[in-house]
């Protein structure tokens, strides 16, 4: 767990920098510089990039994460790269093609509730290639074992940009239709960087040739786009959704509530860009104990770190919606709503990456297809009687059972279990310290209340979860720190 403790420690600290600025992007400069209208647009532009971001990747950073340590021979790996990077180019020419004929339909279906959508469509393609691209590159250097630079730009970089953007709104150097462009040509400029970074790391040598294994390469990316195109319409198949049926406003005052609660799942995806090289290197030279160990401890790690950031959330949500203007308040009831179905899958530790590797990818993806569909059935049947509240619950169902079934398949069929009694444990110290503090508020403002509660929270659960011995390695850190000051 070294090198997995010391590049996810540092992948945690980005992410929540990151989370940082995007907090101050998202609670106070969006709602008050762009206003809910154009708040909304982009966060639907980035959302369905980032739906159709699979297709323009054809599974190739998953996949050249599987399969990069099973080459033996420099020239294999050099070829295997070049085929990473080329091959989607070559597939985006009849998505292309497929787009632009259909296009006016494309428009109509989707700007006929809000048409100012209309103005930015194409925006969509553009930025889901560059998402695409950079996810691939950014795969290039962690199957080198370098995440953290990938992550820096992912997590903080993007966010600083646009929060650079936003202050440009604010002193009128642009108008609030660039920032919709110009939000779009960062995720262009971040590309770029990451390409660069990568070919420093690893030299490139292009060249037109076809790995041996392509055959194993090519089915495994067909059903990698299927698992991520799952995985990207659990995450914004929502707010797509709610285009469809509601003002576009709508999608503002949701993107808030679940932007509070994706804060829950950070560490995972800390932890997930090194974890993830990892499992696959476990799993192809079949070290099942080793893995099973991994699997543990990745879960009540995740379950402790992401049970503390869930618990300073929901205690103090109240407050930290009093920061925000009081159209957006209708969503605290989604940010309990989705930070659950974010905790369940965030106790989970490497599931994902254990599934991905293995041989039985297959099933459990046609599974997920099977549950993206009841997502879609469970968004038009909630939308129009609860509005934002009903996206939130078919998110909570959609994600609860997809959780649960890939959990019941790693159990059943691979014989790992992520669980321990600690696990029951963690839970019950979470859930008391819950009802401890959510039912009381300091009569400060907000920030101050907000801040003096967290540090209350924080001391009594480290203090709970180091006493219960809830983790080896936090309490090994914990043990660590305490050794170095001097505490007694």
């Amino acid at each position: 767990m070294g090198i997995v403790l010391n590049q996810s420690l540092k992948n945690t600290i980005i992410t929540y920098i990151g989370f940082g600025v995007g907090a101050i992007n998202t609670l106070y400069l969006y709602p008050i510089f762009l206003g809910a209208t154009y708040y909304a647009v982009t966060n639907y532009i980035l959302s369905a990039a980032n739906v159709i971001m699979p297709l323009f990747a054809i599974g190739m950073q998953n996949t050249l994460v599987k399969f990069y340590s099973q080459y033996n021979t420099e020239e294999d790996r050099e070829r295997f790269l070049s085929f990473t990077v080329l091959f989607p180019l070559l597939l985006c020419i009849p998505l292309a093609f497929i787009g632009l004929f259909f296009f006016d339909d494309l428009v109509f279906f989707v700007s006929k509730k809000n048409p100012i959508v209309k103005t930015f469509i194409w925006l969509i393609p553009f930025t889901g290639l560059c998402m695409a691209y950079f996810e691939i590159f950014y795969a290039w250097a962690r199957v080198h074992m370098h995440s953290v630079f990938g992550n820096f730009i992912k997590e903080v970089g993007l966010r600083l940009f646009s929060l650079f953007a936003l202050i440009g709104v604010y002193f009128k150097w642009m108008t609030v239709i660039d920032f919709v462009y110009v939000t779009s040509g960062i995720y262009f400029l971040a590309l770029v960087i990451t390409m660069f970074y990568a070919f420093k790391i690893k030299k490139p040598k292009f060249q037109f040739t076809i790995p041996s294994n392509v055959k194993a390469i090519l089915e495994y990316t067909f059903y990698i786009i299927l698992s991520g195109s799952v995985a990207n319409l659990l995450l914004d198949g929502d707010k797509l959704m709610l285009n469809q049926y509601m003002v576009i406003e709508n999608i503002a005052y949701y993107s808030v509530a679940t932007y509070i609660a994706l804060v829950i799942s950070v560490p995972s995806r800390a932890m997930h860009q090194i974890v993830y090289p990892i499992t696959a290197k476990l799993m192809h030279e079949n070290k099942y104990e080793e893995l099973n160990d991994l699997y543990k401890k990745t879960s009540i790690n995740l379950q402790v770190v992401g049970g503390f950031v869930m618990l300073c959330i929901f205690v103090n949500i109240n407050q930290l919606y009093e920061l925000v203007p009081k159209e957006y308040s209708g969503g605290i009831v989604v940010v309990f709503l989705i930070g659950m179905s974010k905790y369940f899958d965030l106790i989970l530790g490497n599931n994902n990456a254990i599934i991905f590797n293995s041989k039985y990818y297959r099933m459990v993806l046609f599974l997920g297809l099977f549950l993206v569909f009841i997502t879609i059935v469970l968004n038009m049947i909630f939308i129009p009687l609860y509005g934002i509240l009903g996206s939130a619950f078919a998110t909570l169902l959609s994600i609860t059972l997809y959780s649960l079934a890939k959990l019941l398949f790693v159990v059943k069929r691979m014989h790992l279990y992520p669980f321990t009694k600690q696990t029951v444990t963690s839970l019950i110290v979470t859930f008391i310290l819950f009802l401890a503090f959510y039912f009381w508020e300091f009569p400060l403002y907000p920030i101050i209340a907000i801040g003096l509660k967290s540090i209350l929270v924080t001391i009594a659960y480290v203090y709970l979860n180091y006493k219960f011995k809830v983790s080896k390695e936090i309490n090994a850190v914990l043990d660590g720190l305490i050794k170095k000051f001097g505490i007694k």
